[in-house]
């Protein structure tokens, strides 16, 4: 396969350029199919670049001037920030110049210029955002988690279908479990649209596993939860919210007194496996499921490390073809409905 371009949102995010260019150097190392282009204002790119010169022609910087802030309307920001990084990051993968775009930017500007820019693929009413959390037994997929907060039972199922495309590319699953989130696992549970997503899964053709609830998600009963954004949203905070409590719990008790400091050091290598395993920067990157072209939404606070796993998924789904992958299943689910 050719050489894969990421445009980045390089000013996105909390802390911009500091991150987002020391990410982008690391991946061009560590992957050497992969070039870059550094979208931005090129003065503050172009600050951070020394000893980037042994990456020869991988990596780029295209000059945006403006750039959208994290609190900003994004119907503002789609309308009058036409020269923003982000727009311009997008902008190059409508053109071809690049295969995907990865931002850290504001949540509701990517998702609503990705939209305008890239448009739906057929038989997609809205794009969903997916990401991965850790499981006891390896990991799932979640969607929608917070681009769109009320659903209709029909968007429910194409969010199904997009999350058991994302999950055969890139687990390589050819037949993935779905659960739709509810507050029971009868069929009589939950509002009409969630009884009705399940009517329509259920005969969908997807391997439906049912109605899953909140501790299914992280048992990996199925290896995608579906669910509309508010809930997903929600869901989601929560759960980094108590690992954070988890950790720092675990550090007051363990730095309590000098005996349980004798016991953290015989439980270290215990307690590095725990955090390896919660810990929120490896399983960064929202993939903006839905779109004609691969978009991931890098959390706003991610550090270098964090963000390097948003490009690695950018770059896993440009190879795997998912855009492609989700419109023929997309197409074949129809099909069935019609015949």
């Amino acid at each position: 396969m050719s050489a894969i371009v990421v445009a980045i949102d390089a000013m996105g995010g909390d802390h911009g350029p500091s991150v987002t260019v020391p990410a982008a150097v690391a991946a061009l190392r560590a992957d050497a199919d992969l070039s870059i282009a550094l979208v931005g204002r090129e003065e503050a790119i172009g600050a951070l670049l020394s000893g980037s010169e042994s990456l020869g022609g991988r990596l780029r910087v295209v000059h945006a001037p403006e750039v959208v802030g994290m609190d900003e309307s994004p119907a503002i920001a789609l309308r009058t920030k036409k020269q923003s990084s982000m727009r311009v990051a997008i902008d190059l993968v409508k053109a071809g110049d690049a295969q995907a775009c990865v931002s850290a930017g504001n949540t509701g500007a990517l998702m609503a210029t990705s939209r305008f820019v890239l448009k739906t693929l057929g038989g997609i009413e809205r794009p969903a955002i997916a990401g991965v959390l850790p499981t006891i037994n390896g990991r799932t997929y979640m969607l929608d988690l917070g681009a769109n907060v009320d659903c209709t039972a029909s968007q429910l199922l194409q969010f199904a279908i997009m999350g058991s495309s994302l999950v055969s590319a890139l687990e390589h699953k050819e037949s993935p479990s779905v659960g739709l989130l509810n507050v029971g696992t009868e069929d009589i549970k939950g509002n009409e649209t969630v009884k009705q997503a399940g009517e329509l899964l259920r005969a969908s053709g997807l391997r439906f596993h049912g109605n899953v609830e909140g501790d299914d998600i992280y048992r990996g009963t199925v290896d995608v939860v579906v669910c509309d954004g508010f809930v997903g949203n929600v869901a989601l905070k929560t759960s980094e919210g108590l690992a954070q409590m988890l950790s720092a719990t675990l550090r007051a008790e363990f730095g309590r007194n000098p005996l349980t400091r004798l016991a953290a050091l015989c439980a270290m290598p215990v307690l590095r496996s725990f955090k390896r395993t919660v810990d929120h920067r490896r399983y960064n990157g929202a993939s903006l499921l839905g779109l004609q072209g691969v978009v991931v939404k890098s959390h706003g606070s991610a550090d270098a490390f964090a963000y390097g796993f948003a490009i690695e998924r950018a770059v896993e789904e440009v190879r795997m073809g998912l855009a492609t992958r989700i419109g023929e299943q997309v197409e074949r689910l129809q099909q069935r409905a019609g015949a």
